[in-house]
């Protein structure tokens, strides 16, 4: 069958496996070319197979949870979505988190996800003690900081290629409300951003809007929307006696998906103005303080379903780089003046502030990271190139779980880690492919 990953492009044709238990699993591993899929939710190819895709949605059970230090051990076929509902009524909130809550444990781990907290944090790896791991001989073991180290810190990051993650115990953040105590602060210019953004990395959660169609001196404009989970003092007195509980949102859909038409510079315009506007409105109440509901601050596109459909039948590409702290005001008003110059801007595009991070393969380390969506088109894919050689002119790489475009000589260019990796894999895990690991050389 065809599968692709979330942004519909690629569509790549693979035999889709879902093995009920480890032995079964173990069968379809040692026959090699393969990598897991968990809900789909990599941008690109990072989850398709080589030659065969092996999906996880049998191991979705929740395991143990030891409520004195926080820990919860889950198969990883379990879904962010679920933790939360579970453990939130309960006081517990996941440490680190994605855009999105419809990702699987394993797959937070393949990608070694981040969230709006990294540079106080960390990514997501920071919070897992260990996990089980298949590897392609069909054997499983359990890595740690001090038990597989070696593996345990190449699997973050390798997007599958060390094998199939099993089972993980990871820790939980205590929280007293559901609620998030949000500041929105307007940057008229990219560089007022980075501004804010240094003058606050004592907020535990920051993220800005980014309009990446704006010129001149209005180039870079954002809303910066800092974070704090809130206290019960700061809650309504209505609220308090069920801090916890917050009544679930309402879902819109996409119904149908749009002409590709319907996304030009035009309408991109009119949005990132209007968005501009309203952001801006908010900050001026009140201080640009209010409360906000964890699901819109934290994963506000989950409360669109489908929302991938509005780029159009061809899918679309995510590009999202991550530049050195010395280059980074540099770097990204070279990405966002080629992006403004194109006219082929994303509806959200976001900045980060990442903190510093060593490690085998993942994508942070400190400075800014910018995510930007295209919808698939031969225009988009040369702009996307030529964003890349922006990127890695100034010292950045790339994030491999929402790519679908790099290639192997780029990937080389942005990873003085990449000859490190290729060596690994050769030696250890020659039998996973992905159609990711064959674009970028691996």
């Amino acid at each position: 069958m065809k599968l692709s990953g979330w942004g519909a492009y690629p569509r790549i044709e693979t035999e889709l496996a879902a093995p009920r238990d480890e032995a079964e699993l173990a069968e379809f591993l040692v026959r090699g070319d393969a990598v897991a899929r968990g809900n789909g939710r990599a941008y690109g190819d990072a989850a398709i197979g080589r030659r065969r895709t092996l999906s996880t949605r049998h191991f979705a059970h929740m395991l143990d949870f030891d409520a004195e230090r926080g820990w919860l051990t889950a198969d990883s076929g379990v879904l962010l979505s679920d933790v939360i509902s579970a453990f939130l009524p309960r006081g517990w909130f996941p440490l680190v988190t994605p855009g999105t809550k419809y990702v699987t444990l394993g797959g937070m781990v393949a990608s070694d996800v981040h969230g709006k907290n990294h540079h106080k944090d960390g990514s997501f790896q920071t919070c897992v003690e260990w996990f089980d791991l298949m590897t392609p001989d069909g054997r499983v073991q359990r890595c740690s900081r001090t038990e597989n180290s070696d593996l345990f810190f190449w699997t973050f990051g390798a997007m599958g290629m060390t094998g199939v993650v099993l089972r993980v115990c990871m820790r939980l953040l205590p929280v007293e409300t559901g609620w998030i105590r949000q500041k929105s602060i307007v940057a008229g210019n990219l560089a007022e951003a980075i501004r804010v953004f240094e003058d606050n990395l004592d907020a535990t959660y920051s993220v800005a809007w980014i309009d990446c169609v704006a010129k001149g001196a209005d180039l870079g404009r954002s809303i910066i929307m800092l974070g704090e989970h809130a206290t019960i003092g700061q809650i309504p007195p209505d609220d308090r006696h069920r801090p916890l509980h917050l009544p679930v949102r309402g879902k819109l859909s996409v119904p149908f998906t749009p002409p590709a038409f319907c996304l030009n510079r035009y309408t991109l315009r009119a949005f990132n103005a209007l968005y501009f506007r309203m952001g801006a409105r908010k900050a001026a109440k009140q201080g640009g303080v209010s409360l906000e509901h964890w699901d819109s601050y934290f994963y506000p596109l989950d409360s669109i379903l489908g929302w991938n459909r509005i780029y159009g039948r061809r899918g679309f590409l995510q590009y999202q780089c991550v530049i050195p702290l010395a280059q980074a005001e540099a770097g990204m008003s070279e990405l966002m003046e080629a992006t403004a110059e194109a006219g082929a801007g994303s509806f959200l595009a976001v900045l980060k502030r990442f903190g510093a991070q060593e490690s085998r393969i993942s994508f942070p380390m400190e400075g800014y990271t910018l995510a930007l969506d295209f919808p698939a088109s031969e225009r988009n894919l040369a702009l996307i190139g030529r964003l890349e050689d922006i990127a890695i002119a100034h010292g950045g790489r790339f994030y491999l779980a929402k790519d679908a475009h790099l290639t192997a000589a780029r990937f080389r260019a942005s990873e003085p880690r990449a000859e490190d990796f290729a060596r690994t894999h050769r030696q250890f895990h020659p039998m996973m492919g992905s159609a990711l690991s064959d674009r970028i050389g691996l």
